[in-house]
């Protein structure tokens, strides 16, 4: 029991649960249009993606391309995607962690999936 018999004020509760939801949403907005890359073979290959990990472009330099040997060229582009992946990955824990942790992140709180 509160000291006082006061009751936590519910309505001030739900406007912060409301703020922290706005904010989350404008993060994940954030994140759907601000690009990161990652790169592989020393910049021969480099992959753009959102930050929500959405594969934006792929550029491939000339030298990379050997015709007897395009599987190098596939190990190149699936590092090089895998790098703007993690990219994408540090960027929405620096964005959306702060907020997580404002929603209870790693308290246990039912239904949130932090």
């Amino acid at each position: 029991m509160i000291p006082g018999g006061g009751q936590p004020n519910m309505q001030q509760l739900l406007q912060q649960a409301q703020k922290m939801q706005q904010d989350l949403q404008r993060a994940q907005e954030e994140l759907a249009q601000t690009e990161v890359d990652g790169q592989a073979g020393g910049g021969l290959v480099r992959a753009i993606v959102t930050g929500a990990g959405e594969l934006r472009a792929l550029k491939i330099d000339p030298k990379a391309v050997d015709p007897e040997d395009t599987e190098t060229l596939a190990d190149l582009i699936v590092a090089a995607v895998q790098a703007a992946n993690e990219n994408a990955q540090t960027l929405q824990q620096q964005k959306l962690g702060p907020l997580a942790q404002g929603l209870g992140g790693g308290s246990g709180i039912p239904g949130l999936p932090f």
